[in-house]
């Protein structure tokens, strides 16, 4: 078995080496999967800029990853060398009031992979046992590239906005923030029955890179009137769905204004601690019966959902999957995604 591997390594802000660790083992009741593809995600990004104190320095990072398994513990049932494995990466307790609700991704005991185990940035991964007991490891289908497979995990975050959303057939789906997370949410939102997506972003150079998705209407709220916009797309009465997968407050305390009575409005993007603070204007919300929902991460069905999608065609994973770089790419990774030019990177060790 191999005892030295590359990596991606996380030491602190600031502080992200590719460097040579040794490679984990498997454990009777693990598997471990040599990695062909690895997504980066914002909060890899944040983490190099900023820190992240979740993080368990030192620790190699990634969590949107594939892999092909090449050991199977003993005790495990259900996966065997040769299969291809995406997660649901924010690995629950399986035990606490959200996990027996089904919303693992609620669990008050996450442990996320590259947060608190060791994360796919690598040439190889373990996939613990406490994953593997809660349903964390899912299998992608022969045919699908690694590159489209790595998308599973962030895809199925657009899953969970989508389905919390409760999108129905026909449904006008605004969409403000053009960012990766913003065009999978509208991709997804179509899948779900969108019969028009309306995608609002304020960065040129993001609206111009949404081009190719054929989305029905691209809007520029700093130059075009955003409000006015949607009325006359939706008969003067708003949009059925509006996710706002831009992490700035001026959208989210907008967006009840955008949709319809009986509306949704959708919290996707996160804004950063000690800025979270948003004013609504509680009159829109209480006489137009509009829902306001959050949406955080993703549960092992939605990611098995998301790969159903992928493998069926169904999504445009080329697009998506903008730039492949090898491991070492990862600070030209963090400058593709600062300067607007990618949607997902994909290293491939």
């Amino acid at each position: 078995m191999t005892t030295e591997m590359k990596a991606v390594v996380y030491h602190g802000p600031g502080d992200i080496r590719v460097e040579h660790v040794a490679a984990p083992g498997c454990g009777d009741d693990e598997i471990r999967a040599k990695v062909d593809a690895c997504a980066v995600c914002g909060t890899d990004l944040k983490s190099q800029i900023h820190g992240n104190p979740r993080i368990k320095a030192p620790k190699v990072m990634g969590h949107e990853f594939t892999g092909v398994l090449d050991a199977v513990g003993k005790d495990v049932s259900g996966f065997a060398v040769g299969d291809r494995v995406v997660m649901a990466t924010s690995v629950s307790c399986g035990e606490c009031y959200y996990c027996k609700q089904g919303w693992t991704n609620l669990c008050v005991d996450l442990a996320p992979m590259g947060f608190t185990y060791e994360g796919g940035m690598a040439e190889y991964v373990t996939i613990p046992a406490r994953a593997l007991a809660n349903g964390h490891a899912v299998k992608v289908p022969d045919g699908v590239a690694p590159e489209h497979a790595a998308l599973a995990e962030p895809l199925s975050c657009a899953v969970n906005s989508c389905e919390n959303c409760s999108i129905q057939e026909g449904d006008t789906v605004l969409v403000i923030g053009a960012g990766p997370m913003g065009i999978m949410n509208a991709c997804v939102a179509l899948r779900f029955g969108a019969a028009k997506i309306i995608l609002a972003e304020i960065n040129e150079a993001r609206l111009k890179q949404a081009e190719p998705f054929a989305f029905d209407l691209l809007v520029n709220p700093e130059k075009e009137d955003l409000v006015q916009i949607v009325k006359d797309q939706t008969g003067g009465f708003g949009a059925d769905v509006a996710i706002v997968a831009a992490p700035t407050a001026q959208p989210q305390e907008q967006a009840p204004a955008l949709v319809r009575k009986r509306g949704t409005v959708c919290l996707f993007a996160s804004l950063p601690a000690g800025k979270s603070d948003i004013t609504l204007d509680s009159r829109i919300v209480h006489y137009g019966e509009i829902r306001v929902v959050g949406t955080s991460d993703s549960n092992p069905r939605q990611v098995a959902k998301a790969v159903e999608l992928i493998a069926g065609g169904m999504l445009p994973a080329d697009r998506l999957a903008s730039h492949v770089l090898p491991l070492d790419g990862i600070f030209k990774a963090y400058e593709l995604m600062q300067s607007g030019e990618a949607l997902r990177v994909i290293l491939k060790p």
